[in-house]
């Protein structure tokens, strides 16, 4: 600080005394407000109307909402079967179009067959053999037994055609066995299909040899494509609701093709026998019929599994629902106050959560602006201030 001192004119000290008298005046003005007691400002004068925050509504209502979880799964063949030779030998004909829908037993290859049916015959012909040496013994016993009840034969004879008649038998027994073992063979020489299905592309044409052995080329593959099955996983949390709803018959699932808009409903057919530790979900199969092949093997699949219907469940917009401190909460509508209802989410699924305790189904709750209001606002309907505000301009 600086002392000294100033001689100041007249008009100096007029400037300087009017200065300090306005510095007196503020001080006074300042101290009126902080010691005076607080004053209202005109806003929140005692007879200014309370504040009023637009937001938008919604409606709690009670309606049928499916208890379900929604996953990915992939389509996969009932049954799967790789055709291959039983035989080696000569392909002599395809009896099918790569592609082609079959049947059971339908004929699928023909193969060179010449060798194995002289083998038939030749066991044939020994069976027929066999059975004439043995119709001949048969006599012979006969006549003996008759020779000795005239006392003509002898004993000995008698017994040695009976030996002759068994070891036919036995023979025939050998030969027949022979043949059928070779009627086998010879159906080996035949593929037929063995269950219902689609055909892929045929490896091996007419001239190829077809070789046995788990090494081999594989002829052809067989999918079972009706019914058909969409595997997916589901949680291990829903495993018992899942069993449960099985059980009660309330379970089905539906899909949706990747890229598609048709909807197949199917129901859950297979739990596997253990569920992954890795992963802690199971694996599920559900079953479709699939007549007209709409799903195909190794299709990619929006797969929803439906465990049941709750008849009477109480849901909101799933905008309505906030979440706090003190857990999740919703702002109800009461007589133009908003007010804060404390609510237990079941679950929540597309734009709707399933509230499982707070709500009774009749309110009205806030579902855009809750960050504008507190407990205890008034609130009116989003847009309702604008439209009278435009009929009164028009």
């Amino acid at each position: 600080m600086v002392r000294g001192t100033f001689k100041l004119g007249n008009e100096n000290m007029i400037v300087v005394r009017r200065c300090v008298a306005m510095g007196f005046a503020v001080l006074v003005s300042v101290m009126g407000l902080t010691e005076g007691g607080a004053q209202t400002p005109p806003n929140q004068s005692s007879g200014a109307a309370p504040r009023t925050v637009s937001v938008s509504l919604g409606k709690a209502e009670r309606k049928a909402t499916p208890l379900r979880f929604d996953t990915l799964g992939t389509v996969q063949a009932l049954s799967t079967v790789t055709i291959r030779s039983r035989v080696e030998s000569q392909i002599i004909e395809v009896a099918f179009g790569d592609g082609a829908l079959v049947k059971k037993d339908d004929v699928l290859f023909r193969l060179d067959s010449r060798g194995i049916e002289a083998q038939v015959k030749q066991a044939e012909g020994n069976l027929a053999r066999s059975v004439a040496q043995y119709e001949q013994a048969q006599r012979d016993v006969k006549r003996y037994e008759q020779l000795i009840a005239s006392d003509a034969g002898s004993r000995l004879n008698v017994e040695n055609s009976k030996t002759q008649v068994a070891t036919l038998a036995a023979q025939i027994q050998a030969d027949q066995a022979a043949l059928d073992n070779l009627r086998v063979q010879l159906s080996y020489y035949t593929i037929r299909a063995p269950i219902n299905g689609r055909m892929s592309v045929a490896a091996l044409k007419e001239g190829n040899i077809a070789k046995t052995g788990d090494t081999s080329v594989a002829l052809a593959t067989l999918n079972q494509t009706s019914p058909i099955y969409v595997a997916f996983a589901v949680p291990q949390r829903l495993m018992s609701r899942l069993r449960d709803s099985q059980n009660d018959g309330t379970a089905y699932v539906s899909v949706t093709p990747q890229g598609g808009a048709r909807n197949f409903r199917g129901k859950v057919t297979v739990l596997d026998n253990n569920v992954d530790a890795t992963s802690g979900t199971l694996t599920v199969r559900a079953e479709f019929a699939n007549a007209d092949e709409g799903l195909w093997p190794g299709l990619l699949c929006n797969v929803r599994v439906v465990f049941k219907v709750e008849q009477d469940a109480v849901v909101v917009p799933r905008a309505a629902v906030q979440t706090g401190q003190k857990g999740t909460f919703v702002f109800v509508v009461e007589q133009g106050v908003a007010r804060i209802r404390n609510v237990t989410v079941d679950r929540t699924m597309d734009d709707i959560a399933v509230i499982a305790e707070g709500l009774s189904g009749e309110e009205t709750v806030v579902t855009d602006g809750q960050l504008l209001i507190t407990d205890g606002v008034k609130v009116e309907q989003r847009g309702a201030t604008g439209q009278e505000t435009k009929k009164g301009a028009s």
